[in-house]
């Protein structure tokens, strides 16, 4: 029996910082009303040319080093994004190349801000099954490129970053299990109205922009997203004391304290980022958690629970020994 196991972590962030104070001029808010909201202070900005493969790049340099690992060293590459810079080629593709890999698996996933769980199902799947001993999983993404900045439904909540994970083949257990689901019945709560298939003649020369009904967004996401996790524990025959961190997606902090109570977790036991960070989709779970490996606070052999939810909809958990 082979199993994957995460043996290194990286993160990277744009250097411009956007408080709630600097978001006071643009919209009708303030930092008060941010923060009793969504527990967010402040959120990283891509600066101009700055791409998600460049955010990546930086994040999967930062884990291959912590790993110990060479490029060359990684057989499969999968990037999770909803910013990519090109239609195609992939942002995997694009990353491959610039840290000098060739020949093996590359490609996107695209599950808005679970995507970083897709992607780590994916390569433990592949790396199980033998198709490669090492893996290479990003999240990254410039959601500031897809954000109506008059929107104060949606500028105060989204950010820039990436985060990355090394995956390798091994005999010990890792990851204990995935859990994936979607449903495109709640497509219209939270979504970018347009892309290559429309006629930009008869929008107007802005590109499409996010859209989002945040009060429904919630109450899905809470009864989803706690639904996964526990289907998280079930699968391995553990309770809730088991876990020794959980590691959500920074979407809102009252999304997050409302998943923790369910598990009966203290917040002490949760890796929160989301006051400096913001929501940064599909780099939100790696960052979140190269942050808690490098701090001291994630230990080898704790378990953690990943989880995360976003458009689509689509959610998903992953239960691993780190």
């Amino acid at each position: 029996m082979m199993y994957s196991r995460v043996i290194g972590t990286g993160s990277a962030l744009p250097e411009q910082v956007v408080t709630n104070a600097d978001l006071e001029s643009r919209v009708n808010t303030s930092d008060r009303w941010i923060f009793e909201r969504t527990g967010i202070r402040e959120r990283r900005i891509a600066a101009p040319g700055e791409t998600s493969t460049d955010l990546g790049e930086r994040a999967a340099r930062a884990a291959l080093a912590m790993a110990g690992l060479d490029a060359a060293d990684i057989g499969l590459v999968i990037v999770a994004t909803c910013t990519p810079e090109n239609v195609f080629p992939s942002t995997a593709c694009l990353l491959q190349n610039r840290l000098g890999i060739h020949g093996g698996p590359a490609f996107d996933v695209q599950a808005a801000c679970a995507g970083a769980i897709y992607a780590l199902s994916v390569a433990d799947s592949l790396l199980r099954s033998g198709a490669a001993d090492t893996a290479l999983v990003v999240g990254t993404e410039t959601m500031s490129r897809i954000i109506d900045w008059q929107d104060r439904r949606t500028c105060i909540l989204f950010a820039d970053g990436a985060g990355a994970m090394v995956l390798r083949r091994e005999p010990t257990p890792g990851i204990l299990s995935t859990h994936l689901h979607a449903d495109g019945k709640y497509k219209d709560l939270l979504w970018v109205p347009g892309w290559v298939s429309d006629d930009y003649s008869t929008l107007g020369d802005a590109p499409p922009h996010m859209v989002m009904e945040g009060a429904e967004v919630f109450r899905v996401a809470v009864e989803k997203l706690g639904e996964s996790v526990e289907e998280a524990l079930a699968a391995n025959g553990l309770d809730k004391g088991a876990i020794d961190w959980l590691i959500p997606h920074q979407a809102n902090l009252r999304i997050i304290a409302a998943i923790a109570k369910r598990l009966r977790l203290p917040m002490e036991q949760v890796v929160l980022t989301i006051a400096e960070h913001g929501n940064t989709s599909a780099a939100s779970v790696p960052l979140a958690m190269d942050v808690a490996v490098r701090d001291g606070r994630v230990k080898p052999g704790q378990t953690l629970l990943l989880e995360a939810f976003g458009g689509g909809f689509a959610w998903g958990s992953a239960l691993l020994r780190f």
